[in-house]
């Protein structure tokens, strides 16, 4: 049953596919549904697809709701079935139509009229003997129309009808006869040509036709993965992964990005949307790695399935079933009970109380199955909710959460799976939409997992690792924090499965890898957290440059780094505006006064509708220190040694006594408070002399002493005005709206503000319309590794508080 195209083919050494590892892609029918959607699908493939990699297909749209539609219009005689035919036809010859050149195209319609004919003939005689024969020209026409596409616009490529390989032991079990079909499988390949291959289809022993059931196409991949050892399967789909619950029903659903095997098989068994029952069996013995994502957003990364660590485990979903029965005889008690579970699959049993729960089209075939035992049945119309997540059977807190969560609700039974992976409630009502919402919402309100990468391991970077662990203890917010990642320049450790924060530093050093920005952005582009955070502790210009690509992302940035937020306007202003676009935040309170709340409280007035019209003072603590300790009993250059030794300034002092370092803080400040101004902008006194200015840092300190003179007379002129010297910041708005924004030495009254702080801390004063005759100033030490890891903190507890609000729209842009 093999189709060969008759169309062009584009030579093996002419294709343009990726080169990826061996790799299973199915396409699910809404992939599939229209012209753009088969383009869409053919771009995908081209990205990511190699000549041996093999890809399976569902019926286009809603082909197979169309042939089941046909087929009852057949069983009734309706008038209308040969209408329905026509306007099928129509449907299929429209998609080859626009797809391909005209000579393909002819080609492909004349095989499509070939099987409607066939078609017609079946269902006039005797339509039920050919059911799964009618059923499979949907899988059949997608498989042709799109290895036709593909050998015109990307590669060699040729249909394979499954049938041809694949065979079962009967439509009910859907075992697979492996060694039967590895055989032929493996007959049927062609070198050189990428394979698409039908889904939902196969054939029983007999040869005869069979389907998989609904969805089956899924379970066709997997079969096919194992048949051929390939290392991945992607399933695409109309949503973007799996979620915790039906995103159709509940919006408020979250992707679960990871999904251990055994947790994604109680899943499909209960009735996820997204996995047939039957999708994980092929895989058991195989070290092959499934994915979910979405045909609609394929760079959007979806849900991978397989072996992972804690934080994975810790996923829970919420799944529903109506129309069920729940059957209760004695017969269903002890071994006979087990047996009978297995017969028909029960979705739940207890083979003490001695009941199942089955679906409702089961009934008489159970009904048959216990006539033999002459016991008396009953059956109940019921539903089942379900909490799905690993191991959560053992999981007490897990359980009394379920209990209260369904307090209002009469439940009947609260069955524990024999996987352990889920805890079952019978109800005697049918599931609603809105208790389906309420229950999801008990159970995984608190569930979203947020991962953070530290960029920086100083003195400042390992502070804020030896206070993580009593943190994520302490404050209830930071709950799902996960430490994921730690980054230097050179190296990174970069773990999905989680850093154990205790150990961090030793972990660290022990298992570090190099690593450069193209490998970080990597990892970073493709995390399975519902959020990551980026901490920045870092002093790198080129770090910073990372942090569009960060918000481009969605990835939130707590920057201690200057260097993005004092960037040139244009820059600036484009990372606000991609950050704001993709929702990510960017918080930097310790980019200006380490952990002071100076940006809190700019933040704050400016929500509570208040316009700032000065900030000004001291920001800078190397210069606050040599300020208010210099009074010229010791020439200022010992004191600048003085102060270097002590680590106060910067190994080049010329760093803090440019004044560039006060100058990008008060840009910044500004920025914050509204104002769109430059560096340029700001007037800086540079307080090192033109002459030491082009020196090597050894040079200049073998002439400090030639700075002196200089803060020795401008100490005296000061003194004889019963004043001190303060270098100062200042940024003001006038009430014409005109800026002025300068940063220098000022000679300050003993009784300003400014000039009695404690050596080295900082001072902020604001002014605004409610802050104007008195102002607003905030005081305290502006350096420091606790008091700026601390304010990391701050920062941190901050963005996971904006986050717990978050709500994530789920868009299902396919068929349903």
């Amino acid at each position: 049953m093999t189709q060969s195209n008759t169309v062009e083919q584009l030579s093996s050494g002419n294709n343009q596919l990726a080169k990826h590892a061996i790799h299973v892609h199915k396409f699910g029918g809404s992939s599939l549904a229209t012209t753009q959607c088969i383009e869409r699908v053919v771009d995908i493939i081209r990205q990511n697809c190699q000549l041996n990699d093999l890809v399976v297909v569902s019926a286009n749209g809603n082909t197979t709701d169309d042939l089941f539609n046909i087929y009852k219009l057949a069983l009734e005689k309706s008038d209308e079935l040969f209408l329905a035919i026509e306007r099928l036809e129509k449907s299929q010859s429209t998609l080859i139509g626009e797809l391909l050149n005209p000579s393909s195209a002819a080609d492909l319609i004349k095989v499509l009229s070939d099987d409607i004919t066939q078609l017609t003939a079946w269902l006039s005689d005797q339509p039920s003997q050919h059911h799964a024969d009618m059923l499979a020209f949907g899988e059949l026409w997608s498989a042709r129309l799109l290895s036709a596409v593909l050998s015109e616009k990307v590669c060699p490529s040729y249909a394979i009808d499954a049938r041809d390989f694949l065979v079962i032991n009967n439509d009910k079990d859907c075992a697979v006869d492996n060694q039967k079909s590895s055989q032929d499988f493996q007959q049927n390949l062609q070198k050189g040509k990428l394979a698409v291959i039908t889904g939902y289809i196969t054939k029983n022993s007999q040869g005869e036709t069979c389907t998989l059931g609904r969805n089956g196409s899924d379970y066709s991949a997997t079969i096919i993965a194992s048949l051929s050892g390939a290392l991945n399967v992607t399933l695409w789909t109309d949503v973007d992964g799996i979620y915790s619950a039906d995103p159709r029903i509940v919006p408020l659903a979250r992707k679960l990005h990871r999904l251990p095997n055994g947790v994604a098989k109680e899943l499909g068994r209960l009735g996820n949307p997204v996995l047939h029952a039957k999708t994980l069996q092929p895989l058991t013995n195989h070290s092959t790695h499934l994915h979910v994502a979405s045909s609609f957003d394929p760079e959007i990364s979806g849900t991978e399935i397989g072996k992972f660590g804690q934080i994975a485990k810790q996923e829970l979903s919420v799944t529903s079933l109506n129309d069920l029965l729940l059957v209760k005889s004695t017969s269903l008690a002890g071994s006979f009970g087990e047996q009978a579970s297995n017969e028909f699959s029960a979705i739940c049993s207890d083979v003490q109380q001695g009941f199942m729960v089955i679906h409702q089209t089961q009934q008489k075939l159970v009904s048959q199955w216990l006539a033999s035992h002459d016991t008396e049945v009953s059956f109940t119309p019921v539903s089942i909710i379900a909490i799905v997540g690993h191991s959560v059977v053992n999981q007490g807190n897990i359980q009394a959460r379920f209990k209260r969560a369904l307090k209002h609700t009469h439940v009947l039974q609260v069955v524990n799976s024999l996987s352990e992976h889920s805890i079952i409630a019978i109800l005697q009502q049918s599931c609603t939409g809105e208790l389906l919402n309420n229950v999801h919402y008990d159970m995984t309100k608190d569930a979203r997992h947020i991962g953070v990468v530290v960029s920086g391991l100083g003195n400042i970077g390992q502070r804020f690792l030896d206070l993580l662990p009593a943190q994520l203890n302490r404050v209830s917010v930071l709950e799902n924090v996960h430490l994921v990642g730690l980054v230097t320049s050179k190296k990174a450790l970069l773990n999905t499965d989680g850093i154990d924060v205790n150990q961090a530093m030793s972990l660290y050093e022990r298992d570090a890898t190099p690593c450069d920005n193209a490998l970080l952005m990597s990892w970073l582009t493709n995390h399975p957290y519902d959020e990551l955070i980026v901490v920045d502790i870092t002093p790198s210009e080129h770090f910073s440059d990372l942090y569009r690509e960060f918000f481009k992302e969605g990835i939130h940035v707590i920057g201690a780094n200057k260097w993005a937020a004092s960037a040139s306007t244009a820059r600036y202003n484009d990372l606000v505006l991609t950050a704001a676009e993709n929702k990510s935040l960017w918080l930097g309170s310790t980019t200006v006064g380490a952990g002071l709340p100076v940006n809190f409280a700019i933040n704050d007035l400016l929500k509570s509708g208040d316009k700032i019209t000065e900030i000004s003072g001291i920001f800078s603590g190397t210069l606050s220190w040599l300020f208010e300790t210099y009074d010229a009993s010791v020439p200022f250059s010992t004191l600048l040694m003085d102060a270097l030794s002590q680590g106060i300034t910067e190994p080049d002092p010329r760093e803090d006594l440019s004044g560039r370092d006060v100058q990008r803080k008060l840009l910044i400040l500004a920025r914050m408070a509204g104002f769109e101004l430059s560096l340029d902008d700001i007037e800086c006194e540079n307080l090192v002399p033109e002459s030491l200015q082009g020196l090597s840092t050894t040079e200049f300190l073998a002439k400090s002493a030639d700075l002196d003179s200089y803060f020795a007379e401008q100490l005296t002129s000061a003194s004889k005005q019963q004043a001190c010297i303060r270098y100062i910041a200042k940024f003001c708005v006038n009430e014409q709206g005109q800026l002025s924004a300068k940063v220098y030495l000022a000679t300050l009254a003993k009784n300003d503000p400014f000039a009695s702080l404690t050596p080295g801390d900082n001072i902020f004063l604001i002014k605004s319309h409610w802050y104007q005759d008195n102002p607003l100033i905030i005081r305290g030490p502006g350096a420091g590794r606790d008091v700026t890891a601390g304010g990391l903190h701050s920062d941190l507890v901050s963005i996971c508080q904006q986050l717990a609000g978050k709500k994530h729209q789920v868009k299902i842009k396919g068929l349903s």
